[in-house]
């Protein structure tokens, strides 16, 4: 039984992304997707990687919710440009 707290440090290891707090802010900077990109089919994953967060997310395993914040910190950028847009 895996007892490794669902956390984003911990999903970043998981991932096997440097985990510190600058690299997790790092990565989602320089990573940011179209809205329409799934995190799950982003370019940047290896198939290990992508595997992993396809079934994490599939399964709504204990590791769902913070590939879901993962999920929404990658498309912060097209959300706010979506929601400027709009107004």
């Amino acid at each position: 039984m895996d007892t490794t707290e669902s956390s984003m440090t911990n999903l970043f290891l998981q991932l096997g992304l440097p985990e510190g707090k600058d690299d997790i802010a790092a990565f989602i900077r320089d990573h940011q997707l179209p809205e329409a990109v799934l995190v799950s089919e982003a370019p940047f994953w290896s198939d290990g990687q992508r595997q992993f967060i396809r079934e994490e997310w599939r399964e709504d395993a204990d590791w769902a919710i913070v590939v879901d914040e993962l999920n929404e910190a990658l498309h912060a950028d097209a959300v706010a440009a979506r929601v400027a847009a709009e107004n």
